[in-house]
């Protein structure tokens, strides 16, 4: 029987290769000389360090276009809040998003059970498997998917005729 997998993963690769040219910039940037901004990744935690609330909102928006350039969707962020650390300085935890959380994968398959598709979506995980008799109803079930949750950037995977 034919079905496929709809998985919420980053590409954690490039999002790390995307973190350190975030740090190589905020260290070579006139306006961060003297200040306490950084970045760090450990794991899947995005920490954004600075000054004020200000500086963080820089690091965040050249995070975001590195993280753009290197093909990597800013939904996958999960931003966090800004927290005070000692004295004036802030520091920002973002996390990155991985795998469908049981509330989505819950609307998911609410979604293709009201869409009159003969297909049945069931959720493995942190993954929704979705099986149907013909290949054309898998199609449009990916199509409804995307429809219905164009806040994440799901992806596809597993194929299988």
């Amino acid at each position: 029987m034919p079905s496929f997998d709809t998985v919420l993963e980053a590409d954690l690769v490039e999002v790390k290769n995307a973190v350190d040219q975030v740090a190589r910039e905020v260290g070579t940037r006139f306006d961060f000389k003297g200040t306490s901004a950084a970045i760090e990744l450990k794991d899947k935690d995005i920490t954004l360090f600075g000054d004020a609330d200000f500086q963080l909102t820089q690091v965040e928006d050249v995070l975001r276009n590195k993280l753009a350039k290197r093909g990597v969707d800013v939904r996958f962020l999960d931003m966090g809040k800004v927290e005070k650390i000692g004295g004036d300085k802030v520091k920002q935890v973002v996390k990155v998003r991985n795998g469908i959380s049981t509330e989505d994968g819950k609307k998911i398959q609410q979604a293709i059970k009201g869409s009159k598709l003969k297909v049945q979506g069931a959720i493995q995980g942190d993954a929704v498997r979705v099986t149907g008799a013909k290949r054309d109803d898998l199609q449009a079930a990916m199509a409804l998917i995307r429809e219905e949750m164009k806040d994440l950037p799901l992806s596809f995977n597993n194929f299988r005729d």
